[in-house]
Protein backbone atom coordinates (compact mmCIF):
# COMPACT_ATOMS: atom_id res chain seq x y z
CA UNK A 1 0.00 0.00 0.00
CA UNK A 2 1.43 3.92 -0.20
CA UNK A 3 2.67 5.61 2.42
CA UNK A 4 -0.20 7.26 4.03
CA UNK A 5 1.99 10.11 6.03
CA UNK A 6 3.85 10.79 2.57
CA UNK A 7 0.17 11.38 0.67
CA UNK A 8 -1.00 13.26 3.85
CA UNK A 9 2.19 15.65 3.06
CA UNK A 10 2.71 15.85 -0.70
CA UNK A 11 -1.12 15.50 -1.79
CA UNK A 12 -0.37 17.08 -5.37
CA UNK A 13 2.76 15.42 -6.26
CA UNK A 14 1.43 11.80 -5.41
CA UNK A 15 -1.89 12.89 -6.85
CA UNK A 16 -0.09 13.98 -9.92
CA UNK A 17 2.22 10.15 -10.28
CA UNK A 18 -1.20 8.76 -9.50
CA UNK A 19 -3.47 10.37 -12.76
CA UNK A 20 -0.62 8.88 -14.92
CA UNK A 21 -2.58 5.71 -14.20
CA UNK A 22 -6.10 6.57 -13.99
CA UNK A 23 -6.14 6.16 -10.66
CA UNK A 24 -6.28 10.21 -9.16
CA UNK A 25 -10.16 9.41 -7.97
CA UNK A 26 -9.19 6.90 -6.07
CA UNK A 27 -6.89 8.65 -4.78
CA UNK A 28 -9.14 11.83 -3.71
CA UNK A 29 -11.28 9.31 -2.41
CA UNK A 30 -8.60 7.74 -0.02
CA UNK A 31 -7.69 11.74 1.24
CA UNK A 32 -11.47 12.03 2.11
CA UNK A 33 -11.89 9.29 4.04
CA UNK A 34 -8.51 9.62 5.49
CA UNK A 35 -9.51 12.90 6.40
CA UNK A 36 -12.75 11.68 7.99
CA UNK A 37 -11.41 9.28 10.28
CA UNK A 38 -8.69 11.99 11.66
CA UNK A 39 -11.61 14.39 12.09
CA UNK A 40 -12.79 11.96 14.60
CA UNK A 41 -10.30 10.40 16.49
CA UNK A 42 -9.47 13.59 18.71
CA UNK A 43 -13.03 13.65 19.56
CA UNK A 44 -13.06 9.87 20.67
CA UNK A 45 -9.77 10.49 22.36
CA UNK A 46 -11.20 13.53 24.73
CA UNK A 47 -14.21 11.65 25.24
CA UNK A 48 -11.80 8.39 26.91
CA UNK A 49 -9.61 10.71 28.82
CA UNK A 50 -12.92 12.73 30.48
CA UNK A 51 -13.96 8.92 32.23
CA UNK A 52 -10.95 8.93 34.22
CA UNK A 53 -12.00 10.84 37.79
CA UNK A 54 -9.37 10.59 40.75
CA UNK A 55 -11.69 9.80 43.94
CA UNK A 56 -15.30 8.83 44.39
CA UNK A 57 -17.39 10.25 41.77
CA UNK A 58 -20.26 12.62 43.14
CA UNK A 59 -23.91 12.12 41.31
CA UNK A 60 -23.20 14.94 39.12
CA UNK A 61 -19.98 13.17 37.99
CA UNK A 62 -21.44 9.59 37.69
CA UNK A 63 -24.34 11.04 35.21
CA UNK A 64 -21.75 13.08 33.56
CA UNK A 65 -20.06 9.78 32.77
CA UNK A 66 -23.25 8.28 31.98
CA UNK A 67 -23.87 10.86 29.10
CA UNK A 68 -19.63 10.44 28.32
CA UNK A 69 -20.29 6.70 27.61
CA UNK A 70 -23.48 7.13 25.76
CA UNK A 71 -21.57 10.06 23.38
CA UNK A 72 -18.25 7.93 23.19
CA UNK A 73 -20.26 4.53 22.11
CA UNK A 74 -21.73 6.31 19.42
CA UNK A 75 -18.64 7.99 17.90
CA UNK A 76 -16.51 4.74 18.58
CA UNK A 77 -19.05 3.05 16.04
CA UNK A 78 -18.27 5.86 13.83
CA UNK A 79 -14.65 6.32 14.11
CA UNK A 80 -14.95 2.03 13.49
CA UNK A 81 -16.89 2.58 10.28
CA UNK A 82 -14.47 5.29 9.17
CA UNK A 83 -11.48 3.00 9.39
CA UNK A 84 -13.00 0.50 7.31
CA UNK A 85 -14.14 2.64 4.80
CA UNK A 86 -10.24 3.95 4.80
CA UNK A 87 -8.88 0.76 4.56
CA UNK A 88 -11.14 -0.05 1.99
CA UNK A 89 -10.15 3.31 -0.35
CA UNK A 90 -6.73 2.56 0.64
CA UNK A 91 -6.60 -1.24 -0.86
CA UNK A 92 -7.80 -0.04 -4.32
CA UNK A 93 -4.87 3.07 -4.64
CA UNK A 94 -1.68 1.26 -6.49
CA UNK A 95 1.61 1.95 -6.43
CA UNK A 96 2.52 5.64 -7.68
CA UNK A 97 4.65 4.51 -10.90
CA UNK A 98 8.14 5.93 -11.28
CA UNK A 99 9.07 9.07 -13.12
CA UNK A 100 10.65 6.99 -15.93
CA UNK A 101 7.52 4.85 -16.27
CA UNK A 102 6.57 5.04 -20.07
CA UNK A 103 3.51 7.36 -20.07
CA UNK A 104 0.03 5.98 -21.53
CA UNK A 105 -2.39 3.67 -20.34
CA UNK A 106 -2.12 0.57 -22.53
CA UNK A 107 0.08 -2.21 -23.63
CA UNK A 108 0.87 -0.19 -26.74
CA UNK A 109 2.12 2.63 -25.44
CA UNK A 110 5.10 1.01 -24.52
CA UNK A 111 8.08 2.18 -25.24
CA UNK A 112 10.92 -0.28 -26.99
CA UNK A 113 14.00 0.24 -25.67
CA UNK A 114 16.43 -2.44 -27.30
CA UNK A 115 16.51 -5.00 -29.65
CA UNK A 116 18.65 -8.19 -29.73
CA UNK A 117 19.13 -10.72 -33.01
CA UNK A 118 17.32 -10.83 -36.36
CA UNK A 119 14.29 -12.70 -36.47
CA UNK A 120 14.66 -15.79 -38.65
CA UNK A 121 13.70 -15.31 -42.59
CA UNK A 122 11.33 -18.04 -42.98
CA UNK A 123 8.99 -19.04 -45.62
CA UNK A 124 6.58 -21.01 -44.20
CA UNK A 125 6.73 -20.37 -40.42
CA UNK A 126 5.24 -23.28 -38.94
CA UNK A 127 3.33 -22.24 -35.34
CA UNK A 128 4.60 -24.28 -32.36
CA UNK A 129 1.58 -26.59 -32.31
CA UNK A 130 3.22 -27.92 -35.89
CA UNK A 131 6.21 -28.99 -34.35
CA UNK A 132 6.01 -29.58 -30.54
CA UNK A 133 3.87 -32.19 -29.24
CA UNK A 134 0.86 -30.32 -27.20
CA UNK A 135 -2.41 -32.63 -26.61
CA UNK A 136 -5.03 -29.65 -26.51
CA UNK A 137 -7.72 -32.07 -27.21
CA UNK A 138 -6.95 -34.66 -24.92
CA UNK A 139 -6.32 -31.74 -22.48
CA UNK A 140 -9.66 -30.49 -23.21
CA UNK A 141 -11.28 -33.80 -22.21
CA UNK A 142 -9.65 -33.68 -18.54
CA UNK A 143 -9.85 -29.97 -17.77
CA UNK A 144 -11.60 -27.75 -20.49
CA UNK A 145 -10.59 -25.27 -22.89
CA UNK A 146 -7.26 -23.76 -22.60
CA UNK A 147 -5.40 -26.32 -21.06
CA UNK A 148 -2.66 -28.13 -22.82
CA UNK A 149 -0.23 -31.49 -22.38
CA UNK A 150 3.46 -30.81 -23.14
CA UNK A 151 4.63 -34.16 -24.41
CA UNK A 152 7.40 -35.92 -24.94
CA UNK A 153 10.83 -33.77 -26.61
CA UNK A 154 8.53 -30.78 -26.09
CA UNK A 155 8.63 -31.62 -22.24
CA UNK A 156 12.16 -32.48 -22.50
CA UNK A 157 12.66 -28.92 -24.07
CA UNK A 158 10.84 -27.30 -21.31
CA UNK A 159 12.42 -29.49 -18.70
CA UNK A 160 15.73 -28.66 -19.77
CA UNK A 161 15.16 -24.78 -19.41
CA UNK A 162 13.92 -24.28 -16.29
CA UNK A 163 17.03 -26.45 -14.98
CA UNK A 164 19.11 -23.87 -17.35
CA UNK A 165 17.24 -20.67 -15.73
CA UNK A 166 17.81 -22.00 -11.92
CA UNK A 167 20.77 -22.82 -12.25
CA UNK A 168 21.92 -19.28 -14.07
CA UNK A 169 20.20 -17.99 -11.29
CA UNK A 170 21.75 -20.01 -8.30
CA UNK A 171 25.00 -18.71 -9.50
CA UNK A 172 23.93 -15.39 -9.61
CA UNK A 173 23.19 -15.88 -5.83
CA UNK A 174 19.46 -16.45 -5.34
CA UNK A 175 18.28 -19.60 -2.80
CA UNK A 176 16.64 -22.44 -5.16
CA UNK A 177 12.79 -22.83 -4.19
CA UNK A 178 10.10 -24.59 -4.75
CA UNK A 179 6.83 -23.20 -2.56
CA UNK A 180 3.40 -23.69 -2.12
CA UNK A 181 1.23 -22.79 -4.87
CA UNK A 182 -1.93 -22.32 -2.90
CA UNK A 183 -2.13 -19.38 -0.21
CA UNK A 184 -4.42 -17.72 1.80
CA UNK A 185 -6.24 -14.31 1.06
CA UNK A 186 -3.06 -12.44 3.13
CA UNK A 187 -0.67 -13.52 0.60
CA UNK A 188 -2.70 -12.46 -1.85
CA UNK A 189 -3.73 -8.99 -0.82
CA UNK A 190 -0.14 -8.62 0.33
CA UNK A 191 1.09 -8.99 -2.73
CA UNK A 192 -0.94 -6.33 -4.73
CA UNK A 193 -3.31 -8.95 -6.89
CA UNK A 194 -6.47 -8.51 -4.48
CA UNK A 195 -8.73 -6.70 -4.30
CA UNK A 196 -7.80 -5.39 -7.97
CA UNK A 197 -7.70 -8.72 -9.81
CA UNK A 198 -9.32 -11.59 -7.79
CA UNK A 199 -11.70 -12.14 -10.37
CA UNK A 200 -8.37 -13.75 -12.36
CA UNK A 201 -7.75 -16.40 -9.44
CA UNK A 202 -8.93 -19.84 -8.94
CA UNK A 203 -10.45 -20.40 -5.55
CA UNK A 204 -10.65 -22.72 -3.17
CA UNK A 205 -13.67 -21.07 -0.76
CA UNK A 206 -13.66 -24.26 1.68
CA UNK A 207 -10.02 -23.82 2.84
CA UNK A 208 -9.98 -20.12 1.91
CA UNK A 209 -6.92 -21.07 -0.10
CA UNK A 210 -6.00 -19.04 -3.93
CA UNK A 211 -3.80 -20.55 -6.72
CA UNK A 212 -1.16 -18.76 -7.59
CA UNK A 213 -0.63 -16.61 -10.60
CA UNK A 214 3.11 -16.53 -9.89
CA UNK A 215 5.58 -17.59 -6.94
CA UNK A 216 5.86 -14.07 -6.21
CA UNK A 217 3.00 -14.56 -4.08
CA UNK A 218 4.56 -17.24 -1.71
CA UNK A 219 8.06 -15.84 -1.75
CA UNK A 220 6.66 -12.39 -0.41
CA UNK A 221 3.53 -13.89 1.52
CA UNK A 222 6.81 -16.10 3.45
CA UNK A 223 8.25 -12.81 4.89
CA UNK A 224 4.45 -11.96 6.17
CA UNK A 225 4.64 -9.69 9.19
CA UNK A 226 8.38 -10.17 9.75
CA UNK A 227 11.11 -7.78 10.94
CA UNK A 228 14.13 -8.97 8.25
CA UNK A 229 18.19 -8.53 9.66
CA UNK A 230 19.68 -8.77 6.52
CA UNK A 231 19.20 -7.54 2.83
CA UNK A 232 19.40 -8.41 0.21
CA UNK A 233 17.37 -11.64 0.27
CA UNK A 234 17.58 -13.24 -3.41
CA UNK A 235 15.20 -16.13 -4.28
CA UNK A 236 14.10 -18.07 -7.01
CA UNK A 237 11.31 -20.71 -7.26
CA UNK A 238 9.77 -22.81 -9.85
CA UNK A 239 6.35 -23.25 -9.73
CA UNK A 240 3.27 -24.50 -11.33
CA UNK A 241 1.04 -21.27 -11.74
CA UNK A 242 -2.83 -20.61 -13.04
CA UNK A 243 -4.91 -18.10 -14.47
CA UNK A 244 -8.29 -17.60 -15.20
CA UNK A 245 -7.28 -14.67 -17.74
CA UNK A 246 -11.01 -13.85 -16.74
CA UNK A 247 -10.44 -10.62 -18.61
CA UNK A 248 -9.18 -12.16 -21.97
CA UNK A 249 -11.72 -13.83 -23.65
CA UNK A 250 -11.25 -14.00 -27.23
CA UNK A 251 -7.39 -13.42 -26.93
CA UNK A 252 -4.95 -16.00 -28.03
CA UNK A 253 -7.22 -18.97 -28.10
CA UNK A 254 -4.77 -20.77 -30.75
CA UNK A 255 -2.05 -22.99 -29.72
CA UNK A 256 -0.68 -22.91 -25.85
CA UNK A 257 0.25 -19.02 -25.62
CA UNK A 258 -2.25 -18.08 -23.30
CA UNK A 259 -3.88 -20.66 -21.21
CA UNK A 260 -4.49 -21.15 -17.60
CA UNK A 261 -1.90 -23.61 -16.11
CA UNK A 262 1.74 -22.99 -17.04
CA UNK A 263 5.13 -22.94 -15.63
CA UNK A 264 7.48 -20.61 -14.71
CA UNK A 265 10.83 -19.80 -12.76
CA UNK A 266 10.91 -16.32 -11.09
CA UNK A 267 13.12 -13.95 -9.00
CA UNK A 268 12.10 -11.93 -6.11
CA UNK A 269 14.64 -9.90 -4.51
CA UNK A 270 14.25 -7.89 -0.83
CA UNK A 271 16.95 -5.15 -0.82
CA UNK A 272 16.90 -1.43 1.20
CA UNK A 273 15.40 1.25 -0.58
CA UNK A 274 18.66 3.12 -2.01
CA UNK A 275 19.13 0.03 -3.83
CA UNK A 276 16.29 -1.00 -5.19
CA UNK A 277 16.55 0.64 -8.47
CA UNK A 278 20.07 -0.52 -8.73
CA UNK A 279 18.97 -4.41 -8.33
CA UNK A 280 15.52 -3.53 -11.12
CA UNK A 281 18.60 -2.94 -13.90
CA UNK A 282 20.72 -5.80 -12.60
CA UNK A 283 17.65 -8.37 -12.98
CA UNK A 284 16.79 -7.35 -16.13
CA UNK A 285 20.25 -7.67 -17.44
CA UNK A 286 19.63 -11.52 -15.91
CA UNK A 287 16.78 -11.92 -17.68
CA UNK A 288 18.42 -10.81 -21.33
CA UNK A 289 21.32 -12.72 -20.82
CA UNK A 290 19.69 -15.97 -20.43
CA UNK A 291 17.32 -15.14 -23.72
CA UNK A 292 20.74 -14.56 -25.04
CA UNK A 293 21.77 -18.13 -24.60
CA UNK A 294 19.15 -19.74 -26.37
CA UNK A 295 19.36 -17.12 -29.00
CA UNK A 296 15.64 -15.53 -29.22
CA UNK A 297 15.08 -12.53 -30.92
CA UNK A 298 13.85 -10.08 -28.90
CA UNK A 299 12.90 -6.20 -27.87
CA UNK A 300 13.14 -4.68 -24.38
CA UNK A 301 10.05 -2.39 -23.85
CA UNK A 302 9.19 0.15 -20.31
CA UNK A 303 5.82 -0.40 -19.77
CA UNK A 304 3.41 2.39 -19.62
CA UNK A 305 2.38 3.38 -16.56
CA UNK A 306 -1.51 2.87 -17.23
CA UNK A 307 -0.49 -1.03 -18.00
CA UNK A 308 1.11 -1.40 -14.74
CA UNK A 309 0.38 -4.06 -12.01
CA UNK A 310 -1.27 -2.74 -9.26
CA UNK A 311 2.10 -3.39 -7.04
CA UNK A 312 4.76 -2.13 -9.80
CA UNK A 313 6.17 1.16 -9.97
CA UNK A 314 7.91 0.52 -13.37
CA UNK A 315 8.15 -3.09 -15.20
CA UNK A 316 10.25 -3.94 -18.23
CA UNK A 317 8.80 -6.41 -20.61
CA UNK A 318 10.88 -8.91 -23.06
CA UNK A 319 9.19 -9.78 -25.95
CA UNK A 320 10.70 -12.39 -27.86
CA UNK A 321 9.93 -13.12 -31.77
CA UNK A 322 7.41 -15.46 -32.76
CA UNK A 323 7.61 -16.13 -36.45
CA UNK A 324 4.19 -17.32 -37.01
CA UNK A 325 2.37 -14.36 -35.47
CA UNK A 326 5.04 -12.11 -37.17
CA UNK A 327 5.76 -9.70 -33.76
CA UNK A 328 7.42 -9.75 -30.89
CA UNK A 329 5.09 -11.28 -27.67
CA UNK A 330 5.42 -11.26 -24.17
CA UNK A 331 7.82 -13.92 -22.25
CA UNK A 332 9.31 -11.81 -19.36
CA UNK A 333 8.74 -8.80 -17.12
CA UNK A 334 10.74 -7.49 -14.25
CA UNK A 335 9.31 -5.25 -12.06
CA UNK A 336 10.32 -2.89 -8.60
CA UNK A 337 7.10 -2.56 -6.65
CA UNK A 338 9.09 0.03 -4.02
CA UNK A 339 8.05 -0.61 -0.78
CA UNK A 340 4.07 -1.17 -1.82
CA UNK A 341 4.27 -4.93 -1.20
CA UNK A 342 6.40 -4.95 2.16
CA UNK A 343 4.32 -2.40 3.70
CA UNK A 344 1.16 -4.08 2.59
CA UNK A 345 2.61 -7.39 4.01
CA UNK A 346 3.63 -5.92 7.44
CA UNK A 347 7.01 -6.38 6.06
CA UNK A 348 10.36 -4.15 7.57
CA UNK A 349 13.95 -4.84 8.18
CA UNK A 350 16.34 -3.20 11.08
CA UNK A 351 18.77 -0.36 9.72
CA UNK A 352 22.66 -0.55 11.06
CA UNK A 353 21.14 2.40 13.63
CA UNK A 354 18.43 -0.05 14.93
CA UNK A 355 15.53 1.18 12.77
CA UNK A 356 13.02 0.01 11.63
CA UNK A 357 12.33 0.75 7.78
CA UNK A 358 10.35 -0.83 5.03
CA UNK A 359 12.30 -2.92 2.47
CA UNK A 360 11.69 -2.50 -1.38
CA UNK A 361 10.92 -5.74 -3.31
CA UNK A 362 11.12 -6.98 -7.10
CA UNK A 363 10.44 -9.79 -8.83
CA UNK A 364 11.21 -10.77 -12.36
CA UNK A 365 10.62 -13.82 -14.95
CA UNK A 366 13.72 -16.29 -15.24
CA UNK A 367 11.41 -18.53 -17.88
CA UNK A 368 8.20 -19.74 -18.68
CA UNK A 369 6.06 -22.22 -21.24
CA UNK A 370 6.04 -19.37 -23.31
CA UNK A 371 9.81 -19.62 -24.58
CA UNK A 372 9.19 -22.94 -25.26
CA UNK A 373 6.97 -21.96 -28.10
CA UNK A 374 9.13 -19.10 -29.11
CA UNK A 375 12.34 -21.51 -29.85
CA UNK A 376 10.03 -23.89 -31.49
CA UNK A 377 8.97 -21.54 -33.65
CA UNK A 378 12.20 -19.58 -34.36
CA UNK A 379 13.84 -22.29 -35.22
CA UNK A 380 11.56 -24.89 -36.26
CA UNK A 381 12.61 -27.63 -34.25
CA UNK A 382 16.20 -27.27 -33.61
CA UNK A 383 17.52 -27.27 -29.98
CA UNK A 384 19.81 -24.60 -28.78
CA UNK A 385 23.07 -26.21 -27.85
CA UNK A 386 22.72 -24.56 -24.57
CA UNK A 387 19.68 -26.34 -23.93
CA UNK A 388 20.83 -29.67 -24.82
CA UNK A 389 23.41 -29.49 -22.13
CA UNK A 390 20.34 -29.69 -19.75
CA UNK A 391 18.61 -32.85 -20.81
CA UNK A 392 16.80 -31.73 -24.17
CA UNK A 393 17.27 -33.40 -27.27
CA UNK A 394 18.96 -32.16 -30.19
CA UNK A 395 15.50 -32.06 -31.92
CA UNK A 396 11.99 -31.81 -30.99
CA UNK A 397 10.26 -34.59 -32.98
CA UNK A 398 6.00 -34.36 -32.47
Amino acid sequence: MIDLREAREHPEEVRAALARRGAADAFDALLAADERWRALVPHVDELRARQKIDGKPTPEQLEELRQIKERLRSLEEQLSAAEAEREQALAQVPNPPHESAADGLTEDDAVEIKRWGDPPQLENAREHTEIGRFELERAAKVSGARFGFLAGDTALLALALYRMALDRLVAEGFTPMIPPVLVREEAMYGTGFFPSDKSDYYAVPEDGLYLVGTSEVPLIGMHLDEILDELPLRYCAFSSCFRREAGAAGRDTRGMFRVHQFQKVEMVVYTRPEDSWDVHEQMLAVEESLVQSVGLPYRVVNTAAGDLSTAAAKRYDIEAWFPAQERYREITSCSNTTDFQARRSGIRYRTGEGRLETPHTLNGTAATDRWVLSILENFQGEVPASLQEYGAPPRVLK
